[in-house]
Order: C-alpha cells, then sequence, then structure tokens
C-alpha cells in the first residue's frame, strides 16, 4: 500500500467527524441560509490568509534531503498567492461586511487550527504540515463545487459570491494529484507518522470550525 492510499485509510474516522458537521450537511443539500454561507467565509478567510505564510515557514524548515518538496512549495506558493482576497470579494457579492471580516478575530476553533500547524512546523516535523493540505484540499473536492451549485440555486445568488468554492473545487482536484505524487516520494517512516497525526488533527479542528458556526438566517 503506497503512503498516500494509507493516509486515506488511517484518517476515515477523523475525515467523517468533519464531513457530519451540520453547516456541510445544509450546505450541501442547498438548504444554508446566506448568514450560514457569508459565516463560512468569515472562517475561511482567516485562516486561508495563513496558506502561503505556513506554506513559507515549512518550505524554509525542510532538511537538505527533501530539497524535492521544497521545489514543490515554491509552486504552491506561487499558486495560492492571494486567494483570501477571493472569499472577501465572495462576502462582498453577497452584500456582506468583506473589511469587519478582515478586521475581526476568527473563531477558537480557526485559531486553534492555524495555531496548531504553526506549532508543528516550528516545534515538530515540518513535514507535518502536508496533513493540513490533506484535509483542507481533499475536503475541497468533495464538497466545494457541490455546495457551490447547490447554494447558488437555493440562494439566488451571482456567480461571483462563489469564486472561492468553485475554483477551488476545480482546482484541488489537479492538486490533489500532485499531492499524491509528493506523499508517495516519502520514504522516511517519522515524516509519514507526522504527516499522519497532523491530519487526524486538523480534520478535527476543521470540523469543529464549522460546528462553530451560527445556522440561523
Amino acid at each position: 500500500m503506497d503512503f498516500h492510499t494509507r493516509l486515506q485509510a488511517q484518517t476515515v474516522a477523523e475525515r467523517e467527524y468533519l464531513l457530519a458537521a451540520p453547516l456541510i450537511e445544509l450546505a450541501l443539500q442547498g438548504r444554508l441560509a446566506l448568514n450560514g454561507y457569508l459565516a463560512f467565509l468569515g472562517q475561511a478567510y482567516h485562516h486561508v490568509k495563513h496558506t502561503v505564510p505556513l506554506l513559507m515557514a515549512c518550505g524554509a524548515r525542510l532538511p537538505e534531503r527533501l530539497e524535492w518538496l521544497r521545489e514543490a512549495i515554491g509552486e504552491y506558493i506561487e499558486e495560492e498567492y492571494g486567494h483570501q482576497e477571493w472569499i472577501l470579494d465572495d462576502i462582498r457579492a453577497c452584500g456582506g461586511d468583506a473589511e469587519a471580516v478582515r478586521r475581526a478575530t476568527p473563531n477558537l476553533p480557526t485559531e486553534l487550527m492555524v495555531s496548531y500547524v504553526y506549532d508543528r512546523i516550528n516545534r515538530g516535523n515540518p513535514v507535518g504540515f502536508f496533513g493540513m493540505v490533506q484535509v483542507l484540499e481533499g475536503t475541497s473536492v468533495v464538497v466545494a463545487s457541490r455546495a457551490a451549485a447547490a447554494l447558488q440555486a437555493s440562494l439566488g445568488l451571482p456567480p461571483q459570491a462563489f469564486s472561492y468554492l468553485t475554483s477551488h473545487g476545480s482546482l484541488d482536484l489537479e492538486h490533489i494529484e500532485l499531492f499524491k505524487g509528493l506523499m508517495n516520494r516519502l520514504e522516511d517512516g517519522e515524516d509519514q507518522a507526522a504527516v499522519i497525526h497532523t491530519a487526524k488533527v486538523v480534520y478535527r479542528l476543521y470540523g469543529d470550525m464549522f460546528r462553530s458556526l451560527s445556522l440561523s438566517a
């Protein structure tokens, strides 16, 4: 069994915890209120704005034996730069206050998720960062495009209100193939364990982020 397959197999329970969050179920059914969608976008902004800094922190701490992984991080940075601004544009298209979101304090699970991954990079094995990639990109592939289509139909919002979800549904399909290849090149047992452990924790914290959001109209 290759490592990417083992990563999927060993994080099934945590992934199911995330996908069972009520907000995700409502979004996929097209029954999520506008306030719920805006609440999601607000928290997404507060973790997505850390994607590039986290990538940079991880790349800076990788050992020389993983130079090939540092090269891949450089490509990720170029592709991920500025995506948090897409989220603010979506909030504006929904009639929300994007600048208030920019200034806001994230919900506790969002803050803990970001802080945890910084800690894993700085205090533990930096390769563990890819456990977060497993969670965020894997979830986007499963949920993002379907949720965007269902919500656009139910909320009557323009396509410009779903640029983050629609772009990541398709973009992350490409990223997942790249991610599989990278993970299957990891041969060190400690590196593999770090990815699995981080993925388990981030699935839990990301699930808690969704559970922290208001579902009220």
